[in-house]
């Protein structure tokens, strides 16, 4: 029987795709580089310094499903585009903010307008192109997310030491600007497009009782301490659970009623996939609080450049970079094993750094950075690819894709809920320290250390309970999917 040719612009369209994705990714590191900069700038507070980042994570994190399912509905190709003209609009309102409020703002929308386009990435890439090539394309993303975060700090630092035309930070967003206007030009001639089907709909309540109920779990945390941790703040965090409690009920009487869920209640019912979730918020709950600490550490603390401060981090990225490399030729093999071994390399990675740091006095030295980043990186980039394995195994064939953008989601989560904790842990410390006359060097110092034990403790976490996961057995065939068997 013959079969439809592949699309003669597949190559062309996926070069475009990945520029999108990797103009998206490499701004989660960029901007931890210029975080010092922003605040003398702009004479920020520090919880408004914490928005600059967790703003950014919490939008990607709450758009992530409502998208996913609206670029089925209008058309992948279209809501992608969308997204990468509305991250190129936000770039340069950020780059162009006169205030840290606009800042904060543009950030926000620029986390929705990734959260946009990031889900249609791969869903365009397996339609088009044929089983036979997928491997290779999906490969190629894999790179372009190790070099986005290799390049990230360095670029970061570059474009803020360099001051072009006066402007401090603000090219770490302008440069979005040019390469989003290609990705969109090229897009719109090279990606094919691809059809939306009107009949489905999306869980609009649902999407409320889940953004609000994140966002009131996670907005005192970050705001409590300048308020002296009134009441409010509590009453917020409680009615934020009950919100997500709602929407647990209102999911489950979604799923009776045979509408679409913005959480397929499915996977709520499902104990591995939802302790798999649970994991993988903790696991990613370390690391952009963590640099957020760095950087503010190394620049406000010690008087690094953002350049220097940039290549502090590298040893951490390449580390990510070479174990992802070479974890995936385990393929889906020793997963429990590596996820715990990804948890004691980063825990004793960051004890390290933590131990390090709260030795210092009035000097700081970026070598010794390099052997417990490299350690934790190594950590980092053994362990994502085993845990998402670990708790997609658990979920069936039909809701493979639902599992994936739901983990992706509660990952972002973990991401903005570390930032509210560590900045609270740094913030608060640095606050009290220079509040008993402690010096620059140990206030920043004692700071960071501290925060670094919800790090080395989050990661501690993760390697007691990476036995619990069921164990993958390998497929035996080729193209057959890992079989998960009791323990």
């Amino acid at each position: 029987m013959a079969t439809d040719a592949p699309d003669p612009r597949r190559w062309p369209a996926l070069f475009v795709l990945l520029i999108a994705n990797f103009m998206n990714l490499i701004d989660v590191t960029i901007v931890n580089v210029a975080l010092p900069s922003m605040r003398e700038g702009l004479g920020a507070t520090d919880n408004q310094i914490e928005w600059v980042v967790a703003g950014y994570i919490l939008a990607f994190a709450l758009g992530l499903l409502p998208f996913g399912r609206l670029g089925d509905i209008v058309g992948r190709t279209t809501l992608f585009l969308w997204g990468v003209a509305g991250f190129t609009a936000a770039s340069a309102l950020c780059g162009l903010a006169p205030n840290i409020e606009l800042l904060i703002a543009a950030r926000v929308i620029q986390g929705l307008a990734g959260a946009m386009m990031t889900p249609q990435v791969l869903a365009i890439a397996t339609v088009t192109f044929p089983p036979h090539e997928r491997g290779q394309a999906f490969s190629l993303f894999g790179l372009s997310a190790g070099l986005a975060a290799v390049c990230g700090p360095i670029l970061g630092g570059v474009l803020v030491s360099a001051n072009l035309f006066g402007l401090d930070w603000q090219p770490i967003f302008l440069v979005n600007i040019p390469i989003g206007i290609a990705a969109v030009v090229a897009g719109w001639f090279l990606i094919p497009r691809l059809p939306g089907h009107a009949v489905l709909r999306n869980d609009y309540v649902g999407i409320l009782l889940f953004g609000l109920g994140i966002l009131c779990v996670i907005f005192p945390i970050i705001e409590g301490r300048a308020y002296g941790w009134p009441l409010w703040a509590f009453a917020m965090i409680a009615t934020g659970l009950v919100l997500l409690v709602l929407f647990v009920l209102w999911t489950r009487a979604r799923a009776a009623a045979g509408l679409s869920q913005l959480l397929n209640f499915d996977l709520i019912t499902n104990q591995q996939f939802m302790f798999g979730a649970f994991v993988t918020t903790i696991f990613a709950s370390g690391i952009p609080g963590m640099f957020m600490v760095i950087s503010l550490l190394l620049q406000g603390g010690f008087g690094f450049t953002p350049l220097e401060s940039g290549l502090t981090n590298t040893p951490f990225s390449v580390g990510v970079l070479v174990a992802s490399a070479i974890a995936g030729r385990f393929g889906a093999r020793f997963l429990r094993a590596r996820l715990a071994s990804a948890g004691a390399l980063i825990a004793v990675g960051i004890s390290l750094l933590h131990f390090y740091i709260a030795g210092v006095t009035d000097s700081i030295d970026h070598w010794a950075f390099l052997p417990p980043l490299l350690i934790a990186g190594i950590g980092l980039g053994l362990g994502f690819s085993s845990l998402f394995q670990l708790v997609l195994a658990n979920v069936p064939p039909r809701d493979a894709g639902a599992g994936s953008g739901s983990l992706q989601a509660f990952q972002q989560v973990g991401g903005a809920l570390g930032v509210a904790i560590i900045g609270e842990l740094f913030f608060g410390n640095l606050g009290t320290a220079f509040a008993a006359g402690s010096s620059q060097h140990a206030a920043f110092a004692g700071a960071a250390s501290t925060a670094l034990l919800y790090v080395m403790g989050s990661f501690s976490v993760v390697l007691l309970l990476s036995p619990l996961f069921k164990r993958v057995v390998p497929a035996q065939r080729p193209g057959a999917a890992p079989a998960v068997v009791e323990v």
